[in-house]
């Protein structure tokens, strides 16, 4: 039986293809609490507020003696000021009694300031005798040595506004105000789906023609790593009902990320299936690797139709799906480090499309990576890309060349 192609009938340009997307996507309006130990990396939902000073009282900020700064006055090392010491105060403790005239109380930092008490001298300015008799050494002024009550935060002060990416120093003023949990962002659920009678999962036996699934892996990566929760499906058989069965299960979540049959042949259903229920954006990228790449929407729900070959998939997924996805988790864009380096090697090839070009970091080179659309090896091996524009046919060694670093 001979299997009859269904050409593209035009592919649109990568930076169209990112217009179209980037109109397409909405951020998620979807919020849940979590207590603020899971919530790094989360995007907060609402304004937070200081219901309390932080710290909430005035403190020592630094070990020593708890004064009346009046009683230092004129103190130097050759005519100390002798105080008398009436107690010790720790952090966590507080004094039972203030400081009078000619008095001090021993104190720790960050312990509550006694009454009576306005400054603190450092440990190294003094000299304590057993006897309870403390010799100071150097004057203070009134708040010296003291964090004051509501130095960190005011009631009453914003403290974070929604929309604020949460890390780790931020869930800290989080803490600070006394809050044990926080409202953000739910993170984006992504179904991804892979398609194809030749597929099959890894630790099966392979019978003849088939092949292990790599995309639903390294999707379900992707995904994790810039905000998503990966929902992946089992494998879909290139029949019209298996397909719209899975079809209708991963509508059920936020986004739909599918690999395999958005190529042209005969049996690449599920763009049929995708098509009936609602509209295909796009399908053909002008880009090497990924051009049978497709987009569209069903109802409120968006779709990616990734190739099946896995460098093609991975490709565009970082090109396209991170962008996305990211908006829609309200995450900051992702800028990938990089690197200009000279190439390592010639690189020829036809023009026409632009190229997503693998590449190694090898001795300070940027050394050509890529072997074929359907090699994993080709981004496994590679440290980052170079971006080739379509009417390039050659990079002569040497040339300097921009690495956007995985």
């Amino acid at each position: 039986m001979t299997t009859k192609m269904r050409p593209f009938r035009s592919t649109i340009p990568l930076d169209e293809a990112k217009a179209l997307v980037e109109a397409a996507v909405r951020a998620i309006d979807r919020t849940e609490r979590v207590p603020i130990a899971e919530a790094d990396g989360r995007v907060l939902a609402e304004d937070l507020v200081a219901t309390a000073d932080v710290p909430p009282f005035a403190r020592a900020a630094m070990d020593g003696y708890a004064v009346r700064a009046e009683d230092t006055a004129g103190a130097t090392r050759e005519r100390p000021r002798t105080l008398t010491r009436v107690a010790t105060v720790f952090t966590g403790q507080v004094a039972e009694r203030a400081v009078g005239p000619g008095e001090c109380i021993e104190i720790a930092t960050g312990a509550p300031m006694p009454d009576g008490a306005d400054a603190v001298v450092i440990v190294e300015e003094t000299d304590g005798e057993s006897s309870g008799r403390v010799q100071v050494y150097s004057p203070v002024s009134p708040g010296q040595n003291i964090g004051p009550q509501g130095a960190d935060i005011r009631r009453g002060q914003q403290v974070l506004t929604a929309g604020t990416l949460l890390t780790p120093s931020r869930i800290g003023a989080i803490a600070a105000s006394g809050r044990a949990d926080v409202l953000v962002y739910a993170r984006p659920r992504v179904a991804i789906l892979s398609t194809g009678n030749e597929i099959v999962e890894p630790g099966a036996p392979l019978g003849p023609g088939q092949i292990y699934d790599i995309n639903r892996f390294t999707l379900a990566a992707v995904v994790a790593r810039h905000g998503g929760v990966p929902v992946p499906h089992r494998i879909a058989t290139d029949t019209l009902e298996d397909l719209s069965r899975a079809v209708d299960e991963c509508l059920q979540e936020d986004l739909l990320v599918f690999s395999g049959g958005s190529s042209v042949g005969e049996r690449d259903l599920i763009l049929d299936v995708l098509a009936a229920r609602g509209e295909l954006i796009f399908h053909g990228i002008a880009v090497k690797p990924g051009k049978p790449t497709a987009f569209g929407r069903i109802g409120g729900k968006l779709f990616f139709g990734m190739p099946g070959y896995p460098t093609s998939c991975l490709s565009n997924a970082y090109v396209l799906l991170v962008p996305a996805l990211r908006t829609i988790a309200r995450l900051p864009p992702h800028t990938a480090q990089s690197l200009t380096l000279p190439l390592g090697r010639r690189v020829a090839r036809a023009p026409g499309r632009h190229q997503i070009y693998t590449v190694a970091v090898v001795n300070g080179t940027a050394m050509p990576a890529f072997k074929s659309s359907g090699d994993i090896t080709s981004m496994s091996q590679a440290d980052g890309y170079i971006e080739i524009p379509a009417e390039t046919s050659v990079l002569e060694a040497g040339t300097l060349v921009e690495v956007k670093l995985f």
